[in-house]
């Protein structure tokens, strides 16, 4: 039995240390410690303490004993029977390690005083071992340092280390305090002393920024995130504390002591929420507020207040669903006078939506839903805050206390559930279940009152579906489609189209009737013309007639006025039918002079009158506004019923006069062109041959028994116009695409989209990036313009140069990293700082590479006066500036090394040379035949002085200046000495005497040395490096942006005062990384992955192994020697595949891009010129500065919403793995997830949903921040919109990007972020924009021809095509998901998608309709790119 323990015991321990020696090939393996069943209700703390127990095992297995035994009695506790799931497995397991648990069972007893000794004695021992006094004061030392201090990698470890240490110091007092607890008071006392009590909570209160959150602290104090010290957050947080016109808390609700109580306290008091929902509503209230606090200006004070204005705004954009929901039913608001309205009734009533909204689950989806309950619940509210102590609302009381979602979800949830569930998996009738917007649309009338408050659960709207034998649907009390029943038939092609077919079947009535006339306008044609109206009339007829069919189904539940509508609309054209066609058809009898014609000629002439004026009223923007302005006559409001339904969504759909006059104008062309050419090409050349036909007599068919006689050969002329017919019916789409091929083009060419489109035109335009860059992704610099306003051009140039340099040496840094270039084209992009003492612009290498030797021969063969040579070097601009830099550079690198009469030396040879310049003369002053050897004598002295240091080196730089000297007075130059002579004769003794160059200062400033080597490269390199990069993807992406920075785009705030944005991706079982035995598998033609993508990747797989140190011929076997590689090797492969890890790196760029600026701005900002000489800090430590880090989390936010994360996890799955890792790796990363816990309760199996989010701690583990419980399985439709919607409440700002596991961005993509999102402030018409459309780039294209066509398709047509529906047609909808939501605009809204089952498959689409319908306004803008994958 001891060796089957001792067994147990050594497999247990050894997965705990696999687990914290981080797994096979990278991956974290999870061992009991990450493997806590999630049915225990406290498993975050359990987790803690075997985490705590793993990490000490090695130095203590005595107190990790004790830990396992006290996280085995938490777990006992929390569930004693073992009824969860997963629960006896961890009993047992961690059961077979705790002998003494196990003596316990069998009847023995614990000393506890002896184990609370043993962990106070272990604690003061870890205590000093690792020093943690000196670690907290050497940390407090650093971030006192400030944000320009080199130290911040040495920051980072210290508070890493800090953390972790005071993370295991805390699970420990944690733990003593609950043993304690098992013994009496005094013998605790005993046992632990009044100093040592201190030290521990001393400890803990330093432990207060391990304490789960997700961005802003608000729970507990922080000493390392600094974004609790920005102003605005402050203010937004103080805005929210308690104030005295609110009731007094009970004294049951318990506040942390690290924040004061607030309005989310009295809320969750009252209404019964969710503890994790008021914290997660609480930070995001509060981050909503800060944004836009951030937007109107800086705060000041040492206590901030909230601005009136921020509070409005988000106010305003967050109930406006609701205000224009009351004015439309109609309602009024639960406020009298939205006027009248303080700052803190606005932000309660913001509070109190939010949590309604932030727990209503799959009620989201029902927007107008929850502005009914949140009406009711506003109104319990103000009957509440009249009391003097707050007490629980009656409609969210139940029985086992206050609960809002119990009360008030569950029984909407569990009414739209049973439907969903009968719907045959979409297999059903649309009209035999009620979808999510049927159970919207019932509160768009008044009649959703008599659901009552609280909910009368008898009102048949709560009715429940039940399932005959046969299958079929039926009700107790029936409660059909709302107002509109989606049947699936073929009559949709003409009933959802059947303006289109009216006005082409028409258009083509007319035009042949004219045709066959020979194109004379007699009477006889008008009276032909005339048969215009009873084909009009009888296609309405038609029209009504389907109208009545569709919505069967629907009868009993929808308003009265639609039903009206319906049937009015049957019997009027039923009528109007009847009386035209009679009053035609006696006409044509009578002829033109007889009563009926006129008769018919009044009747149509009105009627078609009538209709044009009501097109006119609803469709000219000016008109438009005058119908509104008249709605209040009757006549108005009967002609704009009858013209169309009046719903909640779809009113005031028109745009201003300009854009209506565009999209008319551009549909004009298309119609004119199409009908000339059916006219003169179609229809008119068939008039004749039609005639002839018509004209033969007695023609005989073999097949004439088979049609009726004397009928004009009418096969024969049907099969003539058949094909026209068709073309007719079709070619309206070949027109539509020319001319949207012939716009798009020049509204292409207008935004100079595709001038850089080469690696040449990047080279020759390079010199104006920088300017076009502070013009456009640059924060206005004061100093800047002032040197703009004089003129001072090149102080100008080169200021624009310096702040563009670690930009671009960021871009170039990415595209090494990500293995596109190689080591020799990253020296030759980058940058120079342009910070030193030169007074030109340096350029990067690849500009200047080989120009100095060109310029040298051309002074070596060319015999023409100074001007002309120095014309033939400029002509080259490039050459200039190399030839230009050399010089200085020389000058600057002699002048800081050499001292005295040395330095004296080096000015008097310039001042020299300066002269013979200006005067003209330096063909003759200087033998430019040597000048070979002044540039290998040159590059001697660069050679040495770019080493290190050392006795031997300091003297042959000695020697090579020596050599330098000699060349230059015996072969080079021919200068006048006697103007200097004292000069000269001091430089000549000090030569004499050996002493010239003895005093040499060696380089070892950065910016010196990196002079030098950039010398060196000029002087050396003599390949031209026109080319470069040579990678095609490389190329590519630098030609986009820099092109992009030519275009039209709002001007860019500072990141302090920019729109603060998520990123949102869904993800649910596909790949994450490749593992090693997946590139390895062979397919059928044995080709593994690995090897297929070394092939079609090659400069890149090249450049991965020489960034690994591996050498380039090395096999595949020899990188699985290292588990380093291994992973390196993994990420490489999965980031040119289609995995979530490539998604995740690309769009966390978005935080790198945004702690750059930050770092930049602030170092601006505070100090100018210390900024201006430290901005080569930035290339290295900007990722590690506090409040660049903290600025960035502000305004960003990454959730990917991993539906089955939990199942995976418990399951083993490689893919929790490697999501685990890819939080290690982005500490901004947020996972979402549905947690599914499966228990017994009163004996009966139990399953509730949870929605999660974590993050990863700082022993890179899963760290539960919220944990918001669902009414059930939120899975009811279509899967991805439903994986979304559970993970929203999550995203934090004011616009959400939605991506696809699928899609990939660029760190210099990202730099454009904050300008596309100021899109949402600029003028697009007479709604903002609440869709941002974005460009695709599909980066598959060099996979296969297939991939290419699709990729050129993408940019071409797509592109194209979404261009023109933008601008001028205004009718882009949402087609992908690179696009940027305004999120507050669509969470109130329904969501960013929509679900029901089948319906709603295409949920990208639904969503553009969704805010079209909604008075949004969707746009596209193509000077920012997404990277998107085609599964080929």
């Amino acid at each position: 039995m001891a060796r089957a323990e001792a067994n147990w015991e050594r497999l247990v321990r050894a997965a705990l240390r696999g687990d914290r020696m981080g797994g096979v090939y990278g991956v974290p393996a999870s061992g009991i410690a990450g493997n806590v069943p999630s049915s225990l209700g406290n498993n975050t703390h359990i987790d803690e303490v075997l985490r705590a127990a793993d990490e000490i095992q090695d130095e203590d297995p005595t107190v990790a004993r004790i830990l396992c035994e006290h996280a085995y009695a938490l777990a006992q506790n929390l569930d004693p029977n073992s009824e969860g799931r997963g629960v006896l497995q961890f009993k047992t397991g961690l059961m077979s390690v705790i002998r003494q648990k196990l003596a316990k069972r069998e009847g023995g007893a614990i000393d506890r005083s002896q184990d609370i000794a043993k962990l106070q004695e272990f604690y003061k021992l870890y205590r000093e071992r690792h020093k943690v006094d000196e670690l907290c004061d050497d940390e407090m030392k650093l971030r006192e340092s400030g944000v320009f201090s080199g130290n911040l990698g040495e920051l980072e470890r210290k508070t890493l280390k800090r953390k972790k240490v005071l993370a295991t110091l805390k699970v420990l007092w944690s733990v003593i305090e609950d043993i304690t607890k098992e013994i009496s008071p005094e013998d605790a006392a005993n046992l632990i002393s009044e100093e040592m009590k201190k030290v521990m909570q001393k400890d803990a209160a330093r432990t207060e920024d391990v304490v789960a959150y997700n961005i802003i602290p608000l729970d507990s104090l922080s000493t390392t995130n600094l974004i609790v010290t920005f102003p605005e957050v402050r203010a937004a947080i103080s805005s929210l504390q308690y104030h005295r016109d609110l009731p007094r808390l009970p004294n049951t609700i318990s506040v942390p002591d690290a924040r004061n109580s607030d309005m989310l306290d009295l809320l969750h008091c009252v209404f019964g929420f969710q503890k994790d929902n008021v914290s997660n509503q609480r930070e995001h209230i509060v981050h909503l507020l800060a944004n836009e606090q951030s937007r109107l200006g800086k705060l000041s004070g040492s206590e901030p207040k909230i601005d009136e204005g921020a509070v409005h705004v988000v106010f305003s954009k967050s109930l406006d669903n609701y205000i224009k929901w009351c004015n439309y039913l109609p309602l009024r608001p639960v406020w009298n006078n939205i006027e009248s309205l303080t700052k803190e009734k606005k932000l309660l009533y913001v509070c109190l939506y939010y949590l309604i909204w932030g727990e209503a689950a799959n009620v989201r989806f029902l927007p107008e839903g929850l502005c009914y309950i949140f009406h009711h619940l506003a109104r319990e509210l103000e009957v509440i805050m009249q009391k003097q102590t707050a007490e629980p609302a009656g409609s969210c009381i139940s029985n086992d206390g206050v609960s809002f979602l119990d009360q008030v979800i569950y029984p909407l949830y569990e009414i739209v559930a049973a439907e969903a569930g009968n719907n045959d998996n979409g297999r059903a009738a649309h009209s035999a279940w009620r979808n999510y917007d049927d159970f919207n649309e019932f509160f768009w009338s008044e009649k959703c009152f008599q659901l009552g408050w609280p909910w009368k659960l008898s009102n048949p709207f709560f009715s429940k579906p039940n399932r005959k034998e046969q299958g079929l649907i039926s009700r107790n009390h029936h409660y059909g489609k709302t107002s509109f029943v989606e049947h699936r038939t073929f009559l949709h092609l003409y009933h959802s189209f059947h303006r289109l077919w009216m006005f082409l079947l028409l258009m083509f009535q007319g035009l042949t009737i004219i045709a066959f006339n020979n194109g004379n306008f007699d009477t006889n044609t008008v009276l032909e013309l005339l048969s215009l109206g009873p084909t009009y009339i009888i296609m309405e007829f038609i029209e009504s007639v389907l109208d009545i069919l569709m919505m069967y189904g629907a009868y009993s539940t929808s308003r009265g006025s639609a039903i009206t509508r319906v049937i009015w609309r049957f019997c009027w054209f039923t009528a109007s039918s009847l009386v035209i066609c009679y009053l035609y058809i006696k006409a044509l009898q009578d002829g033109v002079q007889s009563a009926p014609f006129k008769i018919y000629v009044v009747v149509i002439s009105a009627y078609a009158g009538f209709q044009i004026i009501i097109s006119l009223l609803m469709s000219v923007p000016c008109c438009h506004g005058f119908t509104n302005a008249c709605y209040s006559w009757s006549f108005v409001r009967l002609a704009k019923w009858m013209h169309q339904e009046h719903n909640y969504v779809g009113r005031g759909l028109h745009e201003r006069p300009l854009d209506y006059m565009k999209y008319v104008a551009f549909w004009l062309v298309i119609f004119a062109a199409k009908f000339s050419f059916t006219y003169f090409l179609q229809i008119k050349p068939l008039v004749k041959p039609t005639r002839l036909i018509i004209s033969f007599k007695g023609l005989q068919y073999q097949w004439h028994d088979f049609v009726s006689k004397n009928n004009h050969n009418a096969i024969t002329i049907l099969a003539l116009w058949a094909p026209v017919a068709t073309i007719y019916l079709l070619d309206i789409h070949v027109f539509y695409t020319i001319m949207s091929a012939i716009v798009g083009f020049l509204l292409g060419a207008r935004d100079r989209l595709g001038e850089i489109r080469s690696v040449e035109a990047v080279h020759r335009f390079f010199e104006k990036f920088p300017e076009v860059f502070m013009d456009k992704l640059h924060v206005a610099v004061p100093k800047r313009k002032q040197l703009l306003s004089s003129g001072q051009q090149a102080e100008l140039n080169k200021l624009d140069a310096s702040r563009f340099a670690p930009f671009w040496n960021e871009i170039v840094k990415n595209l090494r990293e990500e293995d596109y270039i190689s080591n020799t084209e990253l020296d030759l992009l980058l940058m120079p700082k342009n910070i030193g003492g030169l007074p030109i612009v340096q350029w990067p290498l690849f500009l200047l590479a080989s120009k100095v030797f060109l310029a040298k021969d051309i002074a070596v063969d060319c015999n023409d006066p100074q001007d002309e040579l120095w014309l033939r070097i400029s002509k080259d601009e490039y050459m200039q500036y190399a030839v230009e830099e050399c010089f200085h550079s020389i000058k600057y690198i002699l002048s800081s090394i050499l001292d005295k009469e040395g330095h004296l030396w080096v000015q008097r040879i310039f001042d020299g040379i300066q002269e013979s310049i200006s005067k003209n003369n330096i063909q003759s002053d200087i033998h430019f035949s040597k000048l070979p050897n002044v540039i290998a004598k040159l590059v001697a002295v660069a050679g040495i002085l770019k080493e290190t240091e050392s006795a031997d080196m300091k003297k042959g730089a000695v020697n090579a200046i020596q050599d330098l000297y000699e060349v230059v007075h015996h072969e080079v130059l021919f200068v006048d000495l006697s103007g200097n002579i004292d000069d000269w004769s001091q430089i000549n003794r000090a030569r004499a005497e050996g002493r010239l160059f003895n005093n040499l200062k060696w380089p070892n400033e950065p910016g010196l040395k990196d002079m030098i080597k950039r010398l060196h490269s000029l002087l050396t390199i003599k390949e031209s490096a026109a080319n470069v990069p040579k990678n095609l993807e490389a190329s590519r992406r630098l030609q986009f942006f820099t092109n992009s920075l030519f275009m039209q785009m709002p001007l860019a705030r500072p990141v302090s005062e920019m729109l603060s944005f998520s990123v949102f991706t869904p993800y649910y079982s596909e790949t994450v990384l490749y593992s090693i035995a997946e590139l390895q598998k062979k397919n059928e033609d044995g080709i593994s992955t690995l090897f297929y993508l070394q092939k079609i990747y090659p400069d890149e797989w090249k450049n991965f192994l020489t960034r690994i140190n591996r050498d380039e011929n090395a096999a595949d076997t020899e990188l699985f020697s290292s588990a380093n590689d291994i992973l390196e090797l993994r990420l490489w492969a999965s980031y040119r595949g289609q995995t979530l890890a490539r998604t995740v790196r690309g769009m966390m760029y978005y935080r790198k891009a945004l702690m750059l600026q930050s770092y930049l701005e602030r170092m601006h900002s505070e100090d100018l010129e210390s900024a201006f000489d430290m901005a080569g800090l930035a290339d290295t430590h900007f990722e590690y500065s506090p409040e660049a880090r903290a600025q960035a989390d502000l305004k960003f936010t990454y959730v990917v919403t991993c539906q089955i994360y939990g199942v995976q996890k418990g399951e083993g799955k490689p893919e929790a793995a490697d999501i685990a890792l890819l939080m290690q790796r982005n500490e901004a990363l947020r996972i979402a997830y549905i947690d599914v816990v499966e228990s017994v309760k009163n004996g009966k199996p139990s399953t509730e949903y949870y929605s999660k989010l974590v993050k990863a701690d700082i022993h890179g583990k899963d760290k539960e921040i919220y944990s918001v419980k669902l009414p059930g399985n939120p899975k009811l439709g279509e899967g991805k919109p439903e994986n979304q919607n559970h993970a929203v409440i999550f995203t934090r700002g004011n616009a959400v990007q939605t991506i696809d596991m699928n899609q990939d961005n660029y760190f210099e993509e990202a730099l454009k972020m904050r300008n596309l999102l100021e899109e949402f402030s600029q003028n697009h018409g007479k709604f903002r924009p609440s869709i941002l459309g974005v460009r695709e780039h599909v980066f598959t294209g060099s996979v296969s021809s297939l991939a290419s066509f699709m990729s050129n398709q993408e940019t071409s047509f797509v592109t194209l095509g979404q261009r023109v529906l933008s601008n001028p047609l205004k009718v882009r909808m949402h087609y992908g998901h690179p696009d940027v939501f305004d999120r507050i605009f669509h969470i109130t809204r329904g969501g960013i998608s929509k679900a029901s089952r089948i319906i709603n498959i295409s949920e990208d689409i639904f969503a553009g309709f969704n805010s079209t319908l909604r008075q949004g306004n969707i746009t596209h803008h193509e000077y920012i790119q997404v990277l998107f994958f085609f599964n080929l």
